[in-house]
């Protein structure tokens, strides 16, 4: 699935759920690329009504832009901001090192960018054993990257705009970085959520650069690239699902698939009950219960497989 027609689809269903209202949905997609009669009808086709009206549900978000969460919370178990320098381009990145570290783990964000939420993850991580780093990967859009950005949605446009190559080395930057500063005897794993399970996908692709590194790979909610092909991965994958996330379970079979043939380590879990995005406690759709068993399940993973 393309990245862009991706999150074209995930504003879409935001505003069949009532989480985005008419008028947000529309200037969204127009960001992303969809001109204002391609918007119409594709949220008309959610069940929304195409006329100027405003008849959204008590969650749904106002009109106006949204500023991102780009700076990191309070405390002292999440990850602090730092900077790192790769191929000449300077990169904001939330990294916490483990004091008696397992493996590492590069975590990668979601469409929204590097917000609180994954400051807190790293922390988590950390906290657990893995020296974890995520970094913001709109630090090429200026040098505060998406703490640069005035407008959420924005943000998540100029992601859907940037190069597949650009984001993986990116990616494999910042997983040199994580190697540099916890220890390069250590083992690699990648977890990514959503646009970031995606990418986590991505990064187990046959091609010039597939990371030969990488020992463990968990996507959360992430669609499989077209025509998905892991030969040239070694890594024990877990993938995660919503189970109530219809349209990004739609590649759950070819991922599924590509890592048989492959001949990878591998489980597939799917939360029953549970909506895309379901491990962000900071969203609409948090689901504490699934995410709890998922960390635990995740922990194991790595305990496994990097430990």
């Amino acid at each position: 699935m393309a990245m862009r027609e991706y999150l074209v689809g995930e504003v879409a269903e935001e505003y069949a759920e009532g989480l985005l209202s008419r008028r947000e949905a529309v200037r969204r997609l127009g960001l992303l690329g969809v001109a204002l009669p391609g918007a119409t009808a594709l949220l008309a086709a959610c069940g929304g009504d195409d006329d100027d009206a405003e008849a959204e549900g008590p969650q749904a978000t106002p009109a106006g832009p949204v500023t991102p969460a780009a700076t990191p919370p309070p405390g002292k178990d999440v990850g602090k901001l730092i900077t790192y320098t790769a191929d000449g381009q300077r990169f904001r990145a939330a990294y916490k090192a483990a004091a008696k570290p397992k493996g590492a783990v590069l975590v990668i964000h979601e469409n929204k960018g590097l917000t609180t939420h994954f400051f807190e993850l790293v922390g988590r991580m950390a906290a657990n054993g893995y020296s974890a780093l995520c970094v913001d990967l709109l630090s090429r859009e200026g040098k505060d990257g998406l703490a640069g950005f005035d407008d959420q949605a924005a943000a998540t446009a100029a992601l859907s705009a940037m190069p597949a190559e650009q984001l993986l080395g990116d990616l494999r930057s910042a997983a040199d970085e994580l190697l540099e500063r916890a220890g390069d005897d250590l083992k690699l794993g990648a977890m990514g959520f959503c646009f970031g399970g995606g990418m986590t996908w991505n990064l187990l692709q046959k091609g010039p650069g597939q990371e030969r590194r990488l020992r463990a790979a968990i996507p959360f909610y992430g669609p499989a690239p077209a025509e998905p092909d892991f030969t040239g991965s070694r890594a024990a994958v877990l993938g995660m699902f919503a189970g109530d996330d219809e349209r990004v379970n739609g590649t759950m079979a070819a991922a599924e698939e590509a890592l048989q043939t492959a001949k990878l380590t591998y489980e597939i879990k799917v939360w029953d009950g549970a909506q895309h995005a379901f491990f962000n406690d900071t969203g609409e759709r948090y689901d504490e219960t699934a995410t709890t068993a998922a960390q635990k399940q995740l922990l194991a993973w790595f305990d496994k497989h990097l430990a």
